[in-house]
C-alpha cells in the first residue's frame, strides 16, 4: 500500500503496547475531453509485444536499455514500460533516482503526471504495483491483474523512489529539509525529460501521506525554475497528505471525533469512549475544533506540535490504537475497517504491521525482477527504509524526522495553488494516520488567493456515475447482473479560489487502493476533463 505515511518504523509489537504516559509509540510509516469513456477503455485487445514496439513513442537508442519488455508473474503484455536510474547530477553518477515510467494507454498525449510515495523514505513502487499502475499485485491477491482504473488511461505517468535513500535510489543521504529534496529531484527529473525527449509537457504532481510535504515542495521549485520548456507546472494533487502539524492538527486533536463516526467500527466500550471524551475536553481538543474548525475562520490558528515528552496524558491518539489493537490485533491505521488475518503482501507491508508472509517473499527483492527492472542487485529493497533519508536538525514537530522545513500551508501549498488553480486535497474517512478533520483543519489555517481558508463549509456531494469495471464478469458469472452499477455519493467536494476540496467516504490512506473508482475521478479533474467532481 502506499502509505504515503508508511513510518517505516510504524513496527507495532504486543510488548509495544505501553500506557499512554510512557510516551508516543515511534512511528514508521489519490469537462470531458475527447478520451474513450472510462467503461470502454479496458476491452480493446493488447497486441503482441512485438507488434507493437516499432510503435513505442519514448523508445529510442538512448531508452533502449531502460527499456522493461516483461515482469516475473506478470502474465500479460506490459506495453511500454522503462526503468532504471537517473542521475540527479548528469556529472555526477553515485548520487541517482529510481524511477519506472509508463506512457498513457491509446493516443498519445502530452501530459505527465508524477507520483510519490511518502514515509519519509517509502518506495513510489507501492504506488506503481498496488494503487495507480497498469497492472496491481495487492495484498490477498495470488496474482497480479490489470486495473481497470490504470492511471495511464489518461496520461503519461512516471513513479519516482525518492529521496536518495529511498527504495532503489542511491547515493549518498544530505538533505535536511525539503528544499534540498526538491533541488535534487528537480535536477534527476530535467535529466529524465531529456533521455526520454520529453518537452513542453504539462506536468502534474500527486502524491500522499508524507508526500503531503514532497508535493508541494517540489511544485513550488519547478514554479522558480520559471522554465515552461521542461516544469510547465499545471496541477497538483496530495492524498491524505501531511501539510499541517502532522501529529497535533490532523491526529490529536481529530482523534474523538474519528472515534465517534465510526463507533461500531472502534467497537470501543462506554468507559473507554468517556475517557476519550473527558481527555478530548481537558487538553483543549475541544475548544480548539469549536473555534477553528469554523466556515469562515475566525483567524490565524496558535502554533500546535504535540510534545510527547510533556505532554503523554493527552496522547489520545496512541490510547485510541493501542486499544483498537487489544479488540481487534490487526486493527490497521491506514484502513480501519481491516480484520484478521493479515493479507498476503508481495510488499511486506499489508496494515499496520511490515509483515511478510512465510515462502512468498519481496517481489522486488527478487534478482529476476530487479534484472527485469534495471534495478541495482546491490540494494536491498524494502518498502520503506530502515534509514534516515533527511538528516537536518530537528524541527519544532520530531515526528518529521528531522525534517526542519515548514509546513507546506504555511508557504508552499499557497504558491501552487496560485501558480495552477489546480490543486486537489484529499482524505478518506478510513484512515487514523491522517485525519479527515485535521486536514480540513489545516486548510483553515492557510491563507491563499487573498483570504484564510475556505470561506463556506463543504457540502456539495461527490457522484460517481461511472459502473463497476472491477467486478462486472464476475458478478455476471454469479447470476447478479446489473449489481455492477453506478457507485453514486462517495464523498464531499468543495472548491474556492483554485483549491478543490475532497472528502472520500469507505476509503482508507491510500486512496487509489481503495476508492480506485473515485481516485479516477480526482485524476480527471486535475487533468482539466471534467470541472467537478
Amino acid at each position: 500500500m502506499m502509505l504515503t505515511f508508511r513510518f517505516q518504523w510504524v513496527l507495532l509489537a504486543w510488548t509495544a503496547f505501553l500506557a499512554v504516559a510512557s510516551g508516543r509509540l515511534p512511528q514508521s510509516d489519490r469537462v470531458r475531453r475527447t478520451h474513450p469513456p472510462v467503461e470502454a477503455r479496458h476491452e480493446a485487445p493488447e497486441a503482441p509485444v512485438e507488434d507493437r514496439s516499432e510503435k513505442f513513442r519514448f523508445l529510442t537508442a538512448e531508452t533502449k536499455p531502460y527499456q522493461v519488455t516483461s515482469l516475473p508473474e506478470v502474465p500479460f503484455d506490459i506495453g511500454e514500460l522503462y526503468s532504471g536510474l537517473v542521475p540527479i547530477d548528469s556529472k555526477n553518477k553515485s548520487n541517482a533516482l529510481f524511477f519506472v515510467f509508463q506512457p498513457t494507454i491509446g493516443p498519445p498525449v502530452d501530459t505527465l503526471t508524477i507520483w510519490l510515495n511518502g514515509g519519509p523514505g517509502c518506495s513510489s513502487l507501492e504506488g506503481f504495483f498496488q494503487e495507480n499502475g497498469r497492472f496491481l499485485w495487492q495484498p490477498g491477491q495470488y496474482a497480479p491483474a490489470i486495473n481497470d482504473y490504470a492511471w495511464v488511461n489518461l496520461t503519461n505517468m512516471l513513479w519516482v523512489e525518492q529521496p536518495i535513500g529511498t527504495g532503489f535510489s542511491i547515493g549518498e543521504v544530505t538533505a535536511t529539509g525539503e528544499e534540498e529534496i526538491a533541488q535534487q529531484f528537480v535536477g534527476f527529473f530535467k535529466n529524465f525529460e531529456e533521455l526520454f525527449g520529453i518537452k513542453h509537457f504539462k506536468i502534474y504532481v500527486t502524491g500522499e501521506s508524507y508526500a503531503g510535504r514532497y508535493v508541494p515542495y517540489i511544485s513550488a521549485a519547478m514554479v522558480d525554475e520559471k522554465d515552461t520548456t521542461y516544469f510547465d507546472l499545471a496541477g497538483v494533487l496530495v492524498y491524505d497528505p501531511c501539510i499541517g502539524a502532522y501529529d497535533y492538527s490532523q491526529q490529536e486533536l481529530v482523534t474523538l471525533p474519528l472515534v465517534q463516526r465510526n463507533a461500531p467500527i472502534f467497537g470501543l466500550n462506554d468507559s473507554f469512549i468517556s475517557q476519550l471524551e473527558a481527555l478530548d475536553a481537558s487538553c483543549g481538543y475541544a475548544d480548539y475544533r469549536n473555534k477553528y474548525l469554523t466556515f469562515p475562520p475566525p483567524g490565524i490558528q496558535p502554533d500546535g506540535y504535540f510534545s510527547y515528552e510533556t505532554e503523554a496524558s493527552c496522547d489520545v491518539w496512541d490510547l485510541t490504537f493501542y486499544a483498537a489493537l487489544a479488540i481487534n490485533p490487526c486493527f490497521n491505521i491506514y484502513h480501519i475497517v481491516d480484520t484478521c488475518p493479515l493479507l498476503p503482501d508481495v510488499l511486506g507491508f499489508p496494515g499496520s504491521l511490515m509483515y511478510t508472509t512465510p515462502g512468498l517473499g519481496i517481489y522486488f527483492e527478487r534478482a529476476d525482477v530487479k534484472k527485469a527492472m534495471h534495478a541495482p542487485t546491490d540494494v536491498t529493497w524494502t518498502e520503506c527504509s530502515n534509514g534516515l533519508v533527511i538528516i537536518g536538525a530537528y524541527g519544532p514537530d520530531d515526528d518529521f524526522q528531522n525534517d526542519t522545513s515548514l509546513d507546506p500551508i504555511q508557504y508552499v501549498l499557497p504558491k501552487v495553488i496560485e501558480h495552477t488553480n489546480r490543486v486537489l486535497v484529499a482524505n478518506g474517512d478510513w484512515d487514523m494516520i491522517i485525519i479527515t478533520e485535521g486536514t480540513l483543519l489545516s486548510i483553515q489555517n492557510m491563507t491563499w488567493n487573498g483570504a484564510l481558508g475556505f470561506q463556506t463549509e463543504p457540502s456539495t456531494p461527490i457522484v460517481i456515475t461511472e459502473p463497476d469495471l472491477q467486478y462486472e464478469v464476475l458478478f455476471d458469472e454469479n447470476e447478479l447482473n446489473g449489481v455492477d452499477d453506478i457507485q453514486g455519493t462517495m464523498g464531499i467536494q468543495h472548491y474556492e479560489r483554485g483549491l478543490m476540496w475532497a472528502e472520500t467516504y469507505q476509503s482508507g490512506h491510500m486512496e487509489p487502493e481503495y476508492q480506485p473508482r473515485i481516485s479516477y475521478r480526482h485524476l480527471e479533474w486535475l487533468l482539466g476533463y471534467v470541472d467537478e467532481l
